[in-house]
């Protein structure tokens, strides 16, 4: 090799080594060194300086004993849930089988705006996780825009986790994550890739029964069993951020902050509360969240799971119509027809008419192919087509379902003509 060759090669080597050395280079301090006014403000809320070269941005921590109560759960029931975990062998967006509770990482932003894009600036990156008898927050706080490099520096130069925990992160907070980090990924270490676990899909499936907004704030209320007490809405954020920009002063900003450490205290509860209804570990569950819960199990391949929720509240509330036809149509899957068509003539005469019309149907279809009973068969279609006659659809829907609804009386009426001339 050249000598010219052996120095290029140096070169990249020298080059690849300085860049590593300045993604390496911050450092932690007191506020001393900061051009910050109210420092004593920010020392009492356990804040210290993180500075790359001369700038620099804002790092807190807060620490709880797992003993400590956040709604409904002590912080130490998420070593349960994780621990529930690990006798699932099935398949579920929530599951963290093969974690410890420390590889949870409980992530939330806030952010000057609602929308995406590089418009948007996060000003605080908020986390949690535990740590030995701990959970540990830690907030990255962007004191001046401009300085991203030591934001971002911060945060990942210390972040060690496998699994993301947000609340709809998936669609918000990550991808403004990554549209910022690109900015300046030049500057500061890569985003390490992760598993995510996003439980505002979680509180849609089980909780939309209960509350028009899946909000955390109403997630909280009304399923965590947490009230915040004069808490700064999330949507004035962006407001108090460029006031604290303009004044300086901290004491908006701080609020913030509370808010987002609440947010992150929630989502550790909120992943403890919906293990437990998945896993059936709480005998606290209402109906309706064992069903819901049956249902993304069903959804998510987990059968046999969805099936012990349906026994069990058909078992104890035989008239939660929707478990009852859950419950029929596994038996019908598992060609239990006699089981199923028992299930469903049990809610027949009282269900509501939309179940009323996929009970119907479903009896037709029983009768008519499995048990050859063609008499039942055209009775359940002629008592379909009277409540279908009673029921407005959109998008022309009426007349397709009549029309299908036609084809099988004719067809059920065929057989039973040939069964008469046998």
């Amino acid at each position: 090799m050249s000598l010219k060759n052996k120095l290029n090669r140096m070169k990249k080597h020298i080059v690849r080594t300085n860049e590593e050395n300045e993604k390496n280079s911050g450092r932690s301090a007191d506020l001393s060194n900061a051009d910050l006014p109210h420092k004593d403000k920010w020392k009492e809320h356990g804040t210290v300086t993180y500075f790359v070269d001369e700038d620099y941005c804002l790092v807190r921590e807060k620490r709880y004993p797992l003993k400590h109560r956040h709604g409904k759960y002590r912080f130490e029931d998420l070593v349960k849930a994780v621990a529930a975990w690990q006798n699932f062998h099935g398949t579920h967006p929530l599951s963290s089988n093969g974690l410890a509770p420390e590889d949870l990482f409980f992530f939330d932003t806030e952010t000057t705006g609602l929308g995406g894009g590089v418009g948007n600036t996060i000003f605080l990156l908020g986390h949690g996780k535990i740590a030995g008898n701990e959970v540990v927050i830690t907030q990255h706080f962007l004191p001046q825009p401009g300085s991203e490099i030591p934001l971002y520096h911060s945060f990942l130069k210390t972040v060690d986790y496998n699994t993301l925990v947000t609340y709809n992160g998936k669609a918000f907070d990550w991808p403004q994550v990554k549209t910022r980090h690109t900015l300046i990924k030049e500057h500061v270490p890569k985003l390490p890739a992760f598993g995510h676990f996003d439980l505002y899909h979680g509180s849609r499936r089980l909780f939309k029964h209960k509350m028009e907004s899946v909000k955390l704030t109403n997630v909280e209320r009304l399923v965590l069993d947490f009230e915040r007490v004069d808490d700064v809405p999330g949507y004035l954020a962006p407001m108090i951020y460029f006031d604290f920009i303009e004044r300086r002063d901290p004491e908006g900003i701080l609020k913030v902050m509370e808010h987002n450490e609440l947010d992150i205290l929630s989502l550790i509860t909120l992943y403890t509360h919906l293990t437990f209804q998945l896993l059936d570990v709480s005998d606290s569950s209402t109906d309706q969240e064992t069903f819901e819960a049956g249902r993304w199990l069903e959804y998510t391949g987990n059968a046999e799971m969805a099936k012990d929720r349906f026994v069990y509240i058909v078992n104890e509330k035989k008239q939660h119509h929707e478990a009852v036809h859950h419950l029929a149509l596994r038996c019908k899957k598992e060609k239990q027809f006699d089981k199923a068509a028992g299930l469903w003539e049990g809610i027949s005469n009282d269900c509501p008419a939309n179940i009323k019309v996929a009970v119907l149907e479903e009896l037709a279809k029983i009768y008519e192919h499995k048990m050859k009973d063609f008499e039942k068969a055209l009775t359940k279609c002629l008592e379909l087509e009277e409540i279908l006659n009673q029921i407005d659809f959109k998008n022309g829907k009426k007349e397709s379902r009549l029309e299908q609804l036609y084809t099988r009386i004719n067809r059920v009426s065929s057989k039973m003509d040939r069964k008469k001339l046998t």
